[in-house]
């Protein structure tokens, strides 16, 4: 197998299930490779470059394949689907939304991307300003929302989950808050991907109704 950046962050995304991302080390990639760890320095100097070369990888496997809006497809529905895509890539992997968080992905991939996202949203009549900001809002939304989900569900609680409905129905006195007694039942009974879905499009209403309404002439 030929040693270079995207091997290297292959076998590092198949660790994480096994070590997480506070355990993923360079000399643990190395021995899944059976390479000295420093054979990999030739290609990631450091921890930092193989986690950005790992968010590539991931990223590369969430958008590969995404095409313009279909006809009659709006812009809100192609960046949800767009998001979920990424989602469902993050979640492939333990600690998959951390491996993304604050990391720098310079490939084709990521530019052919944003660029279809800025001429949908010209299109849609969106000013370069406005439609510039949409596409990091949606990625830091979907970052976010899926290291919490990940973090709620982390091995390292074992049986001791807090976020488990049942201890959380326990937590909350429902006689001196039942508003929140509710919410909280509410909340942990409710469907993910449904919920992931709500809070994009509450987003992306608000930035239809902030973006810049060109002057008539």
């Amino acid at each position: 197998m030929k040693l270079d950046a995207t091997a290297i962050a292959e076998a590092a995304l198949g660790l994480l299930d096994e070590v997480g991302l506070d355990g993923l080390t360079m000399r643990k990639v190395a021995a899944a490779l059976n390479v000295q760890a420093p054979a990999l320095y030739w290609h990631v100097k450091n921890k930092r470059e193989l986690l950005d070369a790992m968010a590539q990888a991931v990223f590369v496997d969430a958008v590969t394949g995404v095409e313009a809006p279909r006809q009659g497809q709006s812009w809100q529905d192609w960046l949800v689907a767009l998001a979920g895509r990424l989602r469902g890539a993050m979640l492939r992997y333990r600690d998959g939304a951390k491996v993304l968080a604050g990391t720098y992905i310079s490939d084709e991939a990521m530019w052919r991307t944003v660029e279809l996202t800025l001429r949908m949203l010209e299109d849609a009549g969106f000013s370069k300003a406005d439609g510039g900001r949409v596409f990091p809002i949606m990625l830091h939304y979907t970052v976010g929302f899926v290291i919490e989900e990940q973090s709620r569900t982390s091995i390292e609680y074992a049986d001791a989950n807090p976020y488990e409905p049942d201890r959380l129905e326990h937590a909350v006195d429902p006689v001196r808050y039942p508003r929140t007694a509710q919410l909280v039942a509410d909340l942990f009974a409710a469907d993910i991907d449904k919920e992931f879905e709500h809070g994009l499009r509450v987003i992306l209403a608000g930035i239809l109704a902030t973006r810049t309404v060109p002057e008539p002439s």
